[in-house]
């Protein structure tokens, strides 16, 4: 099973500095990220989006999640996905692998201008020593979890693949 999982930040460069400490807890392999990915909304209330994510196999793949992720969640298109009508049979995917409503509304009420939050794919973790690395940024956790189901259904559509 796979987390989702969204930290809020009250100002716009804790989350990147938060990014960079889960980078190296990657590294030292306290966590297994697929993806990590920061979104920054300046005070003006414009949305600026940093994404790193493993490019061995699905790296196109994660990058078109986070667009498609952070078009659903704030409205906006990221990484130049177009607006299209196989948008909404997407949109219907990433709902039904288990990123919900409720879910959705807490990034939004998260991610107001002037502040920041790093959101993580995570495979596996080790709780503790995870938590105590980033427990110095602070911040408010969301977390969500995709089945396994789930992430591979997010994965085919992402590849056009349907899900059988």
């Amino acid at each position: 099973m796979a987390d989702l999982i969204a930290i809020g930040y009250p100002d716009e460069a804790t989350a990147e500095a938060a990014a960079d400490e889960a980078r190296r807890l990657a590294q030292d392999l306290i966590i297994q990220p697929d993806a990590i990915a920061v979104i920054v909304r300046d005070a003006n209330g414009d949305y600026h989006v940093h994404t790193q994510h493993h490019l061995v196999g699905r790296g196109a793949s994660w990058g078109m999640f986070w667009g498609l992720l952070f078009g659903l969640l704030f409205f906006i298109p990221v990484f130049g996905i177009v607006i299209g009508a196989g948008l909404g049979a997407l949109m219907g995917k990433i709902t039904k692998s288990g990123i919900d409503k409720e879910f959705q509304d807490q990034v939004r009420g998260l991610v107001q201008p002037g502040t920041s939050a790093l959101f993580l794919m995570l495979e596996k973790v080790t709780p503790d020593k995870a938590t105590e690395a980033l427990s110095k940024y602070g911040g408010t956790v969301l977390k969500t979890s995709l089945s396994k189901e789930g992430e591979k259904e997010l994965q085919d559509a992402l590849h056009g693949e349907s899900a059988g």
